[in-house]
């Protein structure tokens, strides 16, 4: 009886082992898709995310940024280093023929990505009434990621 208890158990250890360490790793992006912020829409259909506050959101969002069409990240200058930026809005719009696609949206952190079709935007972002505008192209050579830094000074309460 032992011999066969053995022989079932080395037959059923190894797979469940297999199932196990599956279901860790499958966990283990559950819980990182747990730190990021949930995707909006805008009215115009854009989907967005924003956030990075706290390190772990900040992570998840730098790591999801790189598989969205665009990404944003907002700091201010304070002297030789940056402090991340929040509650920054932003307005893109197409380059071409003027549509706007997201209007007036607010970031909640640092970090912001959008599902924009490919073209070239107008990215519009204001922190303390301070706009800083940069231009990007979706879809050319991947995702596109512009930076906006505010001169020392402005308030980052928004």
């Amino acid at each position: 009886m032992t011999t066969l208890t053995s022989s079932i158990a080395r037959r059923t250890a190894r797979p469940l082992a297999v199932a196990l360490l599956l279901g860790m790793g499958a966990l283990m992006g559950v819980a990182h898709a747990d730190t990021l912020p949930p995707v909006r829409t805008a009215p115009t259909g854009v989907e967005y995310i924003s956030g990075g506050v706290g390190s772990d959101e900040a992570h998840a969002m730098q790591q999801a940024a790189t598989r969205w069409p665009a990404s944003f990240e907002f700091a201010v200058k304070d002297g030789a280093k940056a402090d991340f930026a929040a509650n920054v809005h932003v307005t893109v719009q197409d380059a071409r023929t003027g549509a706007t696609v997201l209007h007036n949206v607010k970031a909640d952190g640092p970090f912001m990505a959008a599902k924009l079709a490919p073209g070239v935007y107008r990215v519009t972002a204001s922190l303390d009434g301070k706009a800083l505008q940069r231009q990007i192209d979706v879809g050319a050579k991947g995702p596109a990621h512009a930076v906006f830094m505010w001169p020392a000074g402005t308030d980052m309460a928004g």
